[in-house]
């Protein structure tokens, strides 16, 4: 970990900057898989997984067979935590139900809006090394509260041809059951085009590799809305003198145990906290089973020493970290303060491994500085916001004037009319 003294404000910029992985070819080698996937379907889908995953496969869909009995290779214990944290997220996202009230604007018009759930969603989860069952609750969960009618998953199989039964058992609980063996770009494009045997979906969820990164971003271009864009994972802590060293060292390593490209950051005023910090990170490494993935996130990653806990606070809403971890003696006055930041967590017990999992909020989030301007998804991901408007003759009579002059202003005379030709009919009643 590098270890930054007092910077210059001028450098903060710099600092913000995340790790990037070269790939001159990335763009060519997605829009191959894309195009292929658009012009051939189902066939480029079955190509495109033996040469990728390895997988020689009968049929894309995952059997109903296949989806019950993977119940029965999940240990009861983690059944049941995984049942405890489906309770939990199901009960945060019901919250955000909320419906509008009509308002009435002027005499006579009445403006509104309604909650319509968009009917086709696509959720993309992650195999591989570390199988993202808990994504499965984080994306299914809220799109069933909002009420989507049809919700496809994909999911890379292994050289077997299988889904990671963790997987299909969350997805299971959570409701879904149209569920594919497909992963990487190749599945974005499945959801976003459709083939024989995958419907088309109106918006892809869910994060990835650079290749599902960039092919998300691709058919967002082509008119297919996705959830925000997405990168490695990241956690900045904010912390002071109070602050226990061991709990921030296995913050910092919980992220960076994510990826080689994932940052993790601590901005402090106290110089022996960062001591202290890079001891307990280098003992806690050693320990775990992904320790050369973390110690190449670890390379990219920053111990800064800034004056006061004002400006950590500065810092950090500059940095809009996707995961924010707030371990100061007051952090709940500092919590008011943060602008920019896709998930905090107040107090030295709120660690953000509780918020990948069980506490109820998301883990799907912005990175990448995205924080600034997008959210985390909600169950308002899973909807389209529709207003309505109703005006009576009254309200026509009221407001007609003011419609009338502002279309003459702008030259719009079909416009002025549409107003003018009714106001003359309720006259001549």
């Amino acid at each position: 970990m590098k270890t930054i003294i007092y910077p210059e404000r001028n450098d903060w910029e710099l600092l913000c900057k995340r790790p990037v992985i070269n790939r001159s070819d990335l763009y060519d080698a997605v829009k191959a898989i894309l195009q292929n996937v658009k012009l051939n379907g189902d066939f480029a889908l079955y190509e495109l997984e033996k040469k990728f995953d390895g997988a020689v496969l009968k049929n894309l869909k995952v059997s109903h067979a296949e989806i019950e009995g993977s119940a029965g290779r999940i240990p009861e214990n983690l059944k049941k935590s995984i049942n405890i944290a489906k309770t939990n997220i199901e009960k945060f996202h019901k919250s955000q139900l909320i419906s509008e009230k009509p308002v009435e604007t002027s005499p006579g018009v009445r403006c509104w809006r309604r909650n319509s759930p968009i009917e086709n969603v696509g959720l993309y989860i992650p195999g591989g090394t570390a199988p993202l069952f808990s994504t499965v609750l984080m994306l299914a969960i809220p799109a069933k509260i909002a009420g989507c009618k049809e919700i496809i998953l994909c999911s890379p199989p292994d050289k077997s041809g299988n889904i990671n039964p963790l997987i299909l058992y969350t997805a299971s609980i959570s409701g879904v059951r149209n569920i594919f063996k497909i992963g990487g770009a190749q599945a974005i494009g499945a959801m976003a085009y459709g083939t024989e045997s995958i419907p088309k979906t109106y918006k892809v969820f869910g994060p990835g590799n650079q290749f599902v990164t960039k092919a998300k971003e691709m058919v967002q271009s082509e008119g297919v809305s996705i959830d925000m864009p997405a990168g490695p994972s990241e956690v900045l802590i904010i912390a002071d003198s109070s602050a226990d060293p061991s709990f921030i060292a296995s913050d910092l390593l919980a992220q960076a145990e994510h990826g080689p490209d994932s940052q993790v950051v601590l901005v402090t005023n106290d110089p022996e906290k960062i001591k202290k910090v890079k001891l307990e990170t280098n003992k806690q490494l050693k320990l775990l089973p992904r320790k050369e993935i973390a110690s190449k996130a670890l390379k990219n990653s920053l111990l800064i020493l800034l004056n006061s806990i004002a400006e950590c606070v500065e810092f950090s809403n500059n940095y809009a970290p996707e995961h924010l971890i707030i371990s100061t003696s007051e952090p709940r006055i500092l919590a008011e303060n943060v602008t920019n930041a896709g998930s905090v967590f107040i107090g030295q017990y709120s660690c953000e491994s509780a918020g990948d999992y069980a506490s109820g909020t998301n883990h799907t989030l912005p990175t990448n500085r995205f924080a600034r301007n997008f959210s985390g998804v909600s169950v308002d991901s899973f909807m389209r916001k529709i207003t309505y408007q109703e005006i009576s003759p009254e309200g026509l009579k009221n407001l007609g004037c003011v419609i009338e002059q502002m279309a003459e202003a702008e030259s719009l005379t079909g416009h002025k009319n549409a107003v003018t030709i009714r106001l003359n009919s309720l006259k001549n009643a």
